[in-house]
């Protein structure tokens, strides 16, 4: 503390106290010349940087396999005396039974509170903190990983309790009933938050709520998990023939992959997970309402869209940019927000799925009058990209936002790993990232055109909005929007759902 406020101090003599008066230069003193630094610019715009000479890593440098045949990621360090471990097995709600959504993310956080076979939670949790050890496990859609980090010089204790997490879980019953009494208490407050809301009745318009992505836990389901069913998930989620291993750190790669040899030595390797199912759904377009008394209604608009490696992902991240992802340089935000002063923000996302079409979404707030006139803005000007060509200066600012920051996916070891495992899982091309900013470079004004009008067609879309529908549909005062634009006026009203069943709220009740 003392080092620091003597540097501060230090830093605020210099800006206050005026330097001591030098000579000024002469013959007598050549060096005072020699060292001269090129004027500055006159304005910040002229200012000029050399090109940015980065080249990705390529993974098969890191790679290397176990005598088991698990595949090992491995990138040393010295920067600090700390060793991270990350296990990515394949599966996550993507395996979730249909009568138990929830399933694989309550395996993920039983693995870690649940204690271990040997150890009961409370041990277990001593011994980490002994050590100053971190273990997470967590499941996503697609995924479950275990993270560890901890000293280099306890990782022989530290992988040892690691290993035995994952590969025999105590799934402590009070744990488990503290676990699961945690989760009803956030279910309780699903309909606190309009953004809740939204992302729900979205995620079943576009996908449906009998596919994994738009399945949702109740109290029922919630209620009936049991150690069983988390032991059955756990046997076909976390084993050797479904992960794949990533270490970075402070660490000598002969030692390392002897330590993780003998951790995975008599490991059954089970099955390899499947590949997540495509959602059968279709959207219906139109025009959808969801009842809240809220001073500020609550917007997507949207459609299904692509896959990660389709042809057209490239340019159209770039149009996304373009429209709505590139922050206060987007044309959505300049529009809705800039000119017009109807949302603090507005935004479009792209999202699309490996294994089968994801999302496009524009997104926003507003008051309940401005709705109607926000989102006919937002349509207008995705319009727009498919009847004219972007302007130079749009595509050229895109392309250097994703070019100029594509060095940062690769910014950290553990980072750089994690781009490797995930490309490794998904099978993307191995020269991805070595062709990736040359095809961002060659996209044309005339590229995002065409992918504009193949893929965001505002005929196709939903519009889905959560907010006071008397207020909402009215427009602004000024008349220049209505909701009775958009799809002739014709509006689904769906059901504000009971935050414990989903089952929809009587009529009476809703927003309430």
């Amino acid at each position: 503390m003392i080092i620091r406020l003597s540097v501060a101090v230090a830093l605020l003599v210099a800006i206050l106290v005026p330097a001591p008066a030098t000579a000024a230069p002469s013959a007598t003193h050549p060096t005072a010349t020699s060292s001269a630094k090129p004027a500055l610019p006159k304005r910040p715009e002229e200012i000029t940087f050399e090109p940015l000479a980065f080249e990705p890593p390529d993974a098969k440098t890191f790679r290397r396999t176990l005598p088991d045949g698990t595949v090992a990621y491995l990138a040393p360090s010295r920067e600090l005396p700390l060793v991270t471990v990350s296990v990515t097995f394949r599966g996550g709600s993507s395996l979730d039974p249909a009568d138990s959504p929830g399933l694989a993310s309550m395996t993920a956080r039983m693995i870690r509170e649940g204690g271990t076979a040997k150890q009961k939670p409370t041990e277990f949790d001593e011994a980490l903190d002994f050590l100053a050890t971190e273990v997470g496990v967590s499941a996503n859609e697609t995924f479950t990983v275990a993270t560890m980090n901890c000293l280099k010089s306890n990782l022989d204790e530290s992988l040892a309790l690691f290993v035995e997490m994952l590969r025999t879980p105590g799934f402590d019953e009070d744990r488990l009933a503290t676990g699961k009494a945690r989760v009803l208490e956030g279910l309780k407050q699903r309909n606190d938050d309009a953004a809740s809301i939204i992302g729900r009745e979205w995620k079943r318009l576009i996908y449906g709520p009998e596919h994994f992505e738009g399945a949702e836990p109740t109290a029922t389901t919630v209620a009936a998990i049991d150690r069983g069913r988390l032991a059955a998930m756990h046997k076909r989620i976390i084993h050797p023939g479904n992960a794949i291993v990533a270490v970075s750190g402070d660490f000598d790669e002969p030692e390392m992959l002897a330590k993780l040899s003998k951790a995975f030595n008599g490991w059954e390797r089970g099955e390899l997970a499947p590949p997540p199912t495509p959602p059968t759904a279709k959207l219906a377009p139109g025009l959808y309402h969801v009842p809240k008394e809220i001073p500020q209604g609550k917007v997507l608009i949207g459609s299904r869209a692509i896959t990660r490696d389709d042809p057209d992902a490239i340019p159209l991240v770039l149009l996304n940019e373009i429209l709505g992802a590139g922050g206060f340089t987007s044309r959505l935000m300049q529009k809705v927000r800039s000119n017009e002063g109807l949302a603090y923000s507005v935004r479009s996302m792209l999202q699309p799925k490996v294994d089968y079409p994801g999302d496009f979404k524009a997104g926003f707030e507003s008051k309940n009058a401005t709705v109607a006139l926000a989102t006919k803005i937002v349509l207008d000007e995705i319009k727009g990209v498919r009847d004219e060509l972007v302007t130079e200066d749009e595509l050229d600012t895109a392309k250097k936002s994703v070019i100029e920051t594509f060095p940062r996916q690769f910014e950290s070891k553990p980072q750089m790993l994690r781009v490797f495992v995930n490309d490794e899982w998904t099978k993307r091309p191995a020269d991805y990232w070595k062709t990736f900013r040359q095809k961002v470079a060659a996209v044309t004004r005339e590229d995002l055109q065409r992918v504009a009008k193949k893929h965001l067609d505002p005929a196709t879309m939903a519009i889905l909005v959560v907010g006071d529908w008397d207020e909402i549909a009215k427009g602004d005062l000024q008349g220049r929007a209505t909701m009775k634009e958009f799809f002739g006026g014709e509006v689904k009203h769906l059901p504000l759902r009971d935050p414990l069943t989903l089952e929809p709220i009587p009529a009476d009740t809703s927003g309430k």
